[in-house]
């Protein structure tokens, strides 16, 4: 009779609703294999009212981290036994990392929105519009408003928008008001909802940069037809891969390298 293995490999996660769509495992499988980390993570298809039974999971399967995605961001952070200033301050939590006995949220999104747009120009007194008003809209009005921006948040829910608006420091508006910078952080146009978008051609302005959140499709409808008109466009990608490179790094104290899995990214994107 042989002894149990002392060596089993991590397990990691993403959880969210749907499931189909998620770049994340391959990601982080490419994050393992360069540090050496014997790891498993995958993607656990969650409905919006089992989200607490996936914390008891968490606990009991002995998961040692999970990303959170659409639409659970907003319920893990009431979930978790504490949470990061960051996640605390934005109101929603992409992170759920196992201390101890503790599940502690914290949110590594802002941190990819804000290493996206920094090489792309000084956004200081600049002013964005972000459509949305969901746990990634926080995060993204959390990080436009650390580069100094004014930003106003533009959501079917006025109630919802307001709510956004009045915690982050942001304003209400509408896509009429002049912008620099557009951000979608819903998910119109994601596949295979292909054919929508959530701003219509003519209200996209040419001298201004159009960042589409979502990255299956790299090109959305949104994006295509803000390029049409001269916008500079940005897809949803680098958002992604940071934001799981600081997943990564605050559960094993290493970073990855974002080119590596900026790679394995593009393989399945493009297959």
């Amino acid at each position: 009779m042989t002894s149990a293995p002392t060596d089993l490999p991590v397990l990691c996660g993403i959880i969210l609703h749907p499931a189909a769509h998620t770049l994340s495992p391959v990601l982080h499988a490419a994050a393992y294999r360069e540090l050496g980390l014997s790891a498993h993570y995958h993607a656990f298809d969650v409905p919006p009212d089992s989200v607490r039974d996936a914390l008891a999971g968490m606990r009991a399967l002995g998961l040692r981290q999970l990303s959170v995605s659409i639409p659970h961001k907003e319920t893990v952070l009431e979930l978790a036994d504490r949470a990061s200033e960051e996640a605390r301050r934005i109101g929603a939590a992409n992170t759920l990392t196992r201390v101890g006995d503790e599940i502690v949220a914290d949110n590594t999104d802002w941190i990819g929105v804000r290493k996206t747009l920094e090489p792309l120009a000084d956004w200081k007194d600049k002013r964005a519009t972000v459509l949305g008003a969901g746990g990634a809209a926080r995060a993204v009005v959390f990080a436009l408003r650390s580069l100094e921006m004014h930003v106003t948040v533009v959501n079917r829910s006025a109630e919802r928008a307001e709510r956004v608006a009045r915690e982050l420091g942001a304003e209400v508006g509408t896509l009429e008001d002049p912008f620099d910078l557009l951000v979608n952080t819903t998910p119109l146009g994601m596949s295979p909802d292909l054919d929508s978008t959530p701003a219509a051609r003519e209200v996209l302005r040419p001298d201004s940069t159009v960042f589409d959140t979502v990255y299956r499709p790299l090109e959305t409808r949104l994006l295509r037809e803000a390029a049409s008109v001269g916008c500079r466009v940005q897809d949803g990608l680098d958002m992604l891969i940071h934001q799981a490179v600081e997943q990564v790094r605050l559960w094993c104290g290493r970073a990855p390298d974002a080119e590596n899995l900026r790679a394995a990214a593009l393989d399945v994107l493009k297959a």
